[in-house]
């Protein structure tokens, strides 16, 4: 009778208790570079699942898209771009894939910084390095999100209230932090021009010998008028760039007498070992490295 008992107990058991549901299908979004998956991560949360076509420590400026590339941007729901012009291959891409999802451009409503790239004007797109830019790309992004999945827009939106917090509490650390650095060392020799949304915010000027774009070359002649006006101007350091092949810099720095201050984080997040796996995490430890190497030390 026991036996029996257990049996039909057994037999029984699905049909007294409720079945379980099937675990909610996460939005497919594509981010084109690593700083936007992470501002995706931190409005979708669980609701999304998030690709990236260059991923950390990669250089968006040179980067060459593969057919796996364009199969996930087909799959996705929700395409992330920075734009003003940092993904010149991201037109082509799309078309070649076939995609159909809704593009967010994470830069839209951005008042746009002028750069210089191989001695003519142009749109820098490194918006990202300014927070105040940052609160505009949470905005675009949580708009997007809403848009392809408004049962979640409560969701998106208390995320991103909670993230623009964040925000707002990392930027009065970075301005506390430029407040202890003298003004006379507030000027730096970084990779290429990518700093140029932070030095305008908070009262830094960033020399490059490179332009807009990581992937050009400085000429001979670029590099030694560079070396002069770092001696002439008592330039104190210069930076590495996580993107950026070292040696140029060194060799600035071996010329010029400028110290080498470490590395600053311009174009990507490192993985999730390095310092700056987070956006707001590389932002503090940009001014990390520059208070480490710019505040004199008795």
């Amino acid at each position: 009778m026991k036996t029996l008992l257990a049996v039909m107990l057994l037999l029984l058991s699905p049909a007294l208790s409720p079945a379980r549901a099937a675990a909610p299908e996460k939005l497919p979004v594509i981010a084109s570079f690593s700083i936007l998956g992470d501002f995706v991560r931190e409005i979708g949360g669980e609701k999304v699942s998030v690709g990236l076509l260059v991923g950390p420590n990669g250089d968006a400026h040179v980067f060459q898209p593969t057919p796996a590339d364009a199969q996930a941007l087909k799959k996705a729901k929700l395409i992330v771009i920075n734009g003003l012009g940092l993904e010149g291959w991201m037109t082509r891409l799309i078309a070649s894939s076939g995609a159909k999802a809704p593009v967010v451009v994470a830069t839209k409503g951005v008042t746009p910084r002028e750069g210089e790239e191989d001695g003519h004007k142009g749109v820098d797109p490194h918006a990202w390095q300014s927070i105040a830019n940052a609160r505009i790309y949470v905005a675009n992004i949580r708009e997007g999100l809403t848009a392809v999945d408004p049962a979640d827009a409560d969701y998106f939106k208390t995320r991103a209230d909670k993230f623009l917090a964040r925000l707002d509490e990392t930027e009065r650390a970075v301005r506390a932090g430029i407040a202890e650095i003298p003004e006379a060392n507030r000027r730096i020799v970084t990779t290429h021009d990518a700093f140029g949304y932070f030095g305008a915010a908070y009262g830094f000027e960033f020399i490059a010998p490179v332009g807009l774009s990581s992937d050009a070359e400085p000429s001979a002649r670029d590099i030694a008028k560079l070396i002069g006006q770092i001696k002439a101007e008592h330039v104190p350091a210069v930076f590495l760039e996580n993107i950026s092949d070292p040696r140029l810099m060194q060799r600035i720095s071996q010329e010029s007498g400028a110290r080498i201050g470490g590395s600053l984080f311009s174009d990507a997040l490192s993985t999730g070992e390095g310092p700056a796996p987070t956006y707001i995490d590389m932002m503090t430890h940009n001014i990390d490295e520059l208070k480490k190497a710019l505040i004199p030390h008795s």
